[in-house]
């Protein structure tokens, strides 16, 4: 009996698709920059690119042609257009459903332990290699098991509870994984913008590997590449996500052409890309995007002279006004959209400091309750983000499905009144000759907030606290660092309190695991010793000693366990509950608008939208291999 569950979503997608798709590609239309090299021989024509079943974009369609300009900090951005052109087996759409992407359908059994994908008949590699089973065999056997390549094995992923799955290769269309648990963070694992690749251009890898190739040939080729062995060679000519291979095949819709160093990376369109729209024509639109480096702390200043028709990386919302006046006179708009953190900052007293008088106080729930109502996060808003933002709580956004407004709410009103009888509950009464409450032994309680150093805005947001925590008699001083400083500081328990970024994804559904809520990860700063008790099974670290920290481990292992989307709901809002009452972090404000600088000629982006990695993969979801330029070359273009 086959599982049913939201899930079921990715099936009836395929399904719903599948009309649309054998009406759409009745009559291929030629992408008009390809005509000549299919013309001469060199490409095959449209209608033997594309899988038999392509993917077919919904709405209007639009024009193909152009060059998309877009500006980068280093040759390591190039993997933005990994993200950015967002080609999975299955991604996640602006709603935050799954929905089959590359795979034309997925089939889920079994309370999610039996996972079968379908592949596009005819669907190719950017090469015009055939994308197939073969390609998921090759990874599964010959790099993901193979200890040179691969020491460590399988990705967690595919390891629920160290359990290796049972893969099978039906047929050339057909690759099947099968648990005999439940496995809730395979298909996620496959949407992110950095996805888990379960495949491998076997057909272009097979002649760095050492079953397959010539030993002579690949002893030649790791001298050439000036490599230690093979499988050093392999890995750096392998690495999908890093795209610094011009050479590697591709899915996404545009492949890269430029070998590093260089000053301009060139992304040229893919012409076996799976997606056409509802006319006929083969995606992307846009021929090719033209990435050029530059200094990061320059591209807002270039970008507002005209010099990028599409940016919004290395842009912040202290930029808005200035691109704002200059929109008119080069030609683009400033969009502004929502940001998905759960807090654009937040405070993370140290659960796990050494300091055995700090630490008791920070555990004590009480004093983190006083702490959070004595911040005016109505004036935070106000004072730097214009009153654009939400205040509460670092905690899930309103767009989220498990949203419930006490999440943010709670502990979160001004009310400095509240603040001060709670510390004096907790016996904190005696003063000293400033008015700063004195710690049990006799020091005053003076707060250090240790930070990054790479942030303004965290310096402007610990000043207008300062000021509020003074008048319920506590002391705030900041202290910034290099990164690597203050984050070994926090992990061995130095810093008292830190500030950094709240949850990193406030979109969260049921269907993702709560891992960012739960001890888990040693860069959690609220409890870095826990998490990396958990990250490390025991062996370094502390165990959680706390109560709520063992029951949200506790709602952690359950959701592991649950085969339904609503037992998964209902664990998360149980852990939701907790984090609610807990306050193991204060946040001052979330959704702070992020600015999206668009072309006035750049059609089909969003006038709004999340401005998000994960999930979102930033313009991801929006799927940019749609976006088309209004220009007149391309009417031109199309009209023949």
């Amino acid at each position: 009996m086959k599982h049913v569950s939201a899930l079921l979503l990715l099936l009836l997608t395929a399904t719903a698709a599948r009309a649309e798709e054998s009406a759409a590609t009745a009559a291929m239309i030629e992408t008009p920059s390809l005509a000549a090299a299919v013309a001469a021989g060199q490409l095959p024509p449209v209608g033997e690119r594309i899988p038999s079943e392509p993917a077919v974009a919904p709405g209007e369609p639009g024009r193909p042609g152009g060059d998309l300009r877009i500006l980068m900090a280093g040759a390591k951005d190039t993997r933005m257009m990994v993200v950015f052109g967002y080609s999975r087996l299955i991604g996640y759409t602006p709603d935050l459903k799954l929905a089959p992407n590359l795979a034309k359908s997925v089939e889920i059994e079994n309370g999610d332990r039996v996972f079968t994908f379908h592949l596009r008949a005819g669907h190719k590699w950017s090469d015009g290699s055939p994308f197939t089973s073969e390609d998921f065999r090759f990874w599964f056997e010959d790099v993901a098991q193979n200890k040179q390549l691969s020491p460590s094995g399988l990705p967690p992923e595919m390891m629920p509870d160290g359990e290796k799955p049972q893969v099978e290769f039906p047929d050339a269309l057909t690759v099947r994984y099968r648990w005999s648990r439940p496995n809730p963070l395979f298909l996620p694992a496959l949407a992110m913008p950095n996805p888990t690749y379960i495949y491998m251009p076997a057909a272009y890898l097979k002649q760095f590997h050492e079953r397959y190739a010539d030993k002579a040939k690949l002893a030649a080729l790791v001298k050439d590449g000036k490599q230690r062995n093979w499988g050093a060679l392999f890995n750096k000519l392998s690495n999908a996500y890093r795209n610094d291979n011009p050479d590697l095949p591709t899915l996404e819709p545009w492949a890269l052409k430029t070998r590093a160093p260089a000053d301009r990376f060139i992304f040229e369109r893919n012409p076996y890309f799976h997606w056409v729209d509802a006319a006929g024509r083969q995606l992307p639109y846009i021929d090719r995007v033209l990435m050029t480096i530059a200094d990061s702390k320059i591209i807002p200043a270039k970008t507002g002279s005209g010099e990028s028709d599409l940016q919004a990386r290395y842009l912040r919302f202290d930029n808005y006004t200035f691109l704002k006046d200059a929109e008119e006179r080069n030609g683009y708009s400033v969009r502004l959209w929502k940001t998905a953190p759960g807090s654009q900052v937040a405070l993370y007293p140290n659960l796990n400091s050494n300091d055995p008088a700090w630490r008791a106080l920070s555990r004590d729930v009480r004093f983190r309750h006083a702490l959070s109502l004595a911040i005016d996060r109505h004036e935070i808003n106000q004072a730097i983000y214009y009153g654009l933002a939400t205040e509460g709580q670092n905690t899930i956004l309103p767009a989220s499905p498990l949203y419930r407004p006490e999440y943010r709410e709670a502990w979160a009103s001004y009310d400095p009144d509240a603040a001060r009888r709670l510390l004096d509950e907790i016996g904190l009464v005696k003063r000293d000759s400033e008015g700063i409450r004195l710690l049990p032994d006799g020091r005053p309680l003076q707060i250090i907030v240790e930070s990054a150093g790479e942030s303004t805005e965290e310096s402007d947001v610990l000043e207008l606290v300062r000021d509020s925590w003074r008048e319920i008699g506590v002391k705030l001083f900041s202290k910034p660092s290099q990164p690597h400083v203050f984050r070994e500081r926090v992990f061995a328990g130095e810093a008292m309190m830190a500030i950094s970024k709240g949850l990193e994804n406030g979109l969260v559904t049921a269907l993702m695991p709560p891992l960012e809520m739960v001890p888990t990860s040693q860069q959690q700063l609220q409890w870095p010793k826990w998490g990396q008790y958990y990250e490390n099974k025991g062996r370094a670290g502390e165990a959680p000693d706390m109560p709520f920290a063992q029951d949200l481990l506790g709602l952690l292992q359950a959701w592991f366990n649950s085969g339904s989307m609503e037992e998964r709901s209902k664990i998360w809002q149980d852990i939701l509950t907790i984090h609610a009452e807990q306050v193991t972090s204060f946040g001052i404000a979330a959704g702070v608008p992020q600015p999206v600088v668009v072309s006035n000629k750049l059609r089909n982006v969003p006038e709004e939208g999340i401005y998000n990695f994960d999930p979102g993969a930033y313009f991801g979801i929006y799927h940019p291999d749609r976006f088309w330029l209004d220009e007149p070359a391309q009417a031109a273009a199309a009209e023949h």
